[in-house]
């Protein structure tokens, strides 16, 4: 998490819309996970949104939940079990109408063809000079990395798009290929940038549309990158017609002015996600939305908008429209055109899962209630298990009178549909649920029985906290804490179990190196990279 932010970097939006259900699959057949038709829509749908703008009518806007008194399931210490069914997920409206609409009215391409076409180098090795690790804290030098990739320089300094999240194909399939391809996911949201209607406009610059929160595809073979932007498909109020805007990952000012402390201002939780975190299993792309619970993509449903490849030409599209991808400035459909700013990608929504328990955390506060929904702030996937299954985890720093230190617990995934287990709309309860070891966890793994945490520590070193689940005690760390790259986020785990390779816990490091703060010199620096470190490594680590 970054300093300007600290307090609410896990903040998300309750957006109750979407579903379970997966849209029919693309004219581009790329690996499937077994049928994939998509279920009926509900006949209560409603379709009408608000405008060329964000969709504000299918954002939910009640205010602020009292806290709960904790009760003996809430909190027991840190490692104690915890009410599992808190995590369980009920499946939104559905998406599929909407997307197959505009499926019909863009084209598509596949994963492949994305990194075919990937235009942003990364260096790695010696060449990659970027180093938040450093010489560490109190001299206790950190674990240095397996492999390390350093963005293209303007990605590695800007402080409009922050990294986050990440996944891969070892997530996605178990035989950890995508076609011939061994992909790395990272996921970024749009922080740096006034907002619309306070005080900036499209028209001064393309930095004042909130783009809300892009997927970064990248090649380890190539060594290339692609970008592409995650989209919200509506049903325009005034044109009746399907349309999309960007996945917005800032909140509205009265929301802003509630964490500021401002009485009478409580406003909206957030009209966006963080995606602090994401994993990716079959076709789908589940990723964090923090108070609401999950929001999904599908790989089949990536729109191109520049099919010839060649930026010069506005390419023709279904419907009589054509494509702009020159102007950074607009996004979906404006009369005859379609703008996604400027990027050539963008994946529509396809279904959202929430949170049945209520939600009584508040994004004004970095500590948690412990009790009711949990906050949905990263997630990974275990293959080492049966079934296999999506671990989700939450951010929490303790404050008083708010010990908790953020639950943690897992969801069944059906390896035939790469779809969540669930019965009647309902995700399968979990079998366990726990209060993690330790506070301030940014992501999670778990790998043969064992949880690596990724704790961080503001500018200085963060740690990987090791933890089993011990019988009659709970889950306790296992393991000295191994000190890792300053400002590291959301786990991967790459098993090479089909590769023959080590497994591999990858993250990135959100902090640029240019923050002005003398925390990010000298023995802690701040850097910004994709990194991994041996999971044997870690274990050994003394």
């Amino acid at each position: 998490m970054s300093k300007r932010r600290i307090p609410v970097a896990r903040s998300g939006r309750i957006i109750a819309v979407g579903a379970v259900a997966a849209v029919t699959a693309g004219l581009l057949v790329i690996p499937a996970m077994g049928d994939e038709a998509p279920a009926s829509d509900p006949a209560t749908l409603t379709e009408a949104a608000t405008g060329a703008e964000q969709p504000t009518a299918d954002y939910a806007t009640d205010a602020e939940a009292e806290e709960p008194a904790f009760t003996t399931m809430a909190w027991g210490g840190p490692g104690s079990a915890t009410k599992a069914s808190n995590f369980n997920l009920k499946a939104g409206r559905s998406l599929t109408s909407r997307v197959k609409r505009l499926d019909a009215a863009l084209p598509k391409q596949g994963v492949q063809k994305i990194l075919k076409y990937a235009n942003r180098p990364f260096t790695s090795g010696a060449a990659c000079k970027v180093d938040p690790f450093g010489k560490g804290d109190n001299g206790k030098k950190p674990l240095s990395p397996s492999k390390k990739y350093c963005w293209k320089g303007d990605d590695a300094v800007s402080p409009e798009w922050i990294p986050q999240a990440i996944t891969g194909v070892s997530d996605a399939q178990k035989d950890e290929k995508w076609g011939g391809k061994r992909p790395i996911l990272i996921g970024s949201y749009d922080d740096a940038n006034p907002g619309r209607g306070n005080g900036c406009t499209a028209k001064e610059s393309d930095q004042c549309n909130e783009k809300g929160v892009r997927l970064t595809f990248l090649d380890p073979a190539t060594k290339k990158y692609r970008h592409a932007l995650l989209v919200w498909p509506y049903i325009s109020k005034k044109t009746k017609k399907i349309t999309f805007d960007a996945v917005h990952a800032s909140g509205d000012k009265k929301a802003k002015q509630a964490k500021k402390g401002k009485k009478g201002k409580k406003g909206k939780k957030q009209t966006g996600i963080h995606i602090g975190g994401m994993a990716w299993y079959g076709n789908y792309l589940y990723i964090a939305d923090t108070f609401n619970g999950l929001r999904v993509f599908d790989m089949r449903k990536i729109m191109d908008l520049n099919p010839d490849n060649k930026v010069g030409t506005n390419d023709k599209v279904a419907g009589g429209m054509k494509v702009d991808v020159k102007n950074k400035r607009k996004i979906g459909r404006h009369g005859k055109t379609w703008y996604s700013f400027g990027y050539r990608y963008v994946m529509p929504q396809v279904a959202t899962w929430t949170f049945k328990a209520k939600q009584h955390n508040s994004p004004a506060h970095a500590y948690c209630v412990g009790t009711g929904a949990p906050k949905s702030s990263y997630l990974s996937i275990d293959r080492s298990t049966a079934p296999d299954v999506l671990v989700m985890g939450e951010y929490c720093k303790t404050a008083k009178g708010h010990p908790s230190t953020g639950r943690i617990s897992a969801y069944q995934l059906n390896p035939r549909t790469g779809r969540l287990a669930s019965s009647g709309g309902v995700t399968v309860t979990p079998n366990w649920a726990y209060f993690l070891p330790q506070d301030g966890i940014q992501g999670a793994a778990r790998y043969k029985g064992k949880y690596f945490l990724n704790q961080s520590h503001r500018y200085s070193n963060g740690t990987i906290v090791q933890a089993r689940i011990f019988p009659r005690k709970g889950l306790l760390t296992s393991g000295p804490p191994v000190p890792t790259a300053v400002g590291p986020e959301d786990f991967y785990l790459e098993h090479g179990r089909k590769t023959g390779n080590p497994p591999l816990l990858w993250s990135v490091s959100e902090h640029r190196s240019t923050i002005k703060d003398k925390s990010c010199r000298g023995n802690t620096p701040c850097g910004r990279v994709i990194y991994a470190h041996k999971v044997s490594a870690v274990e050994s680590y003394s």
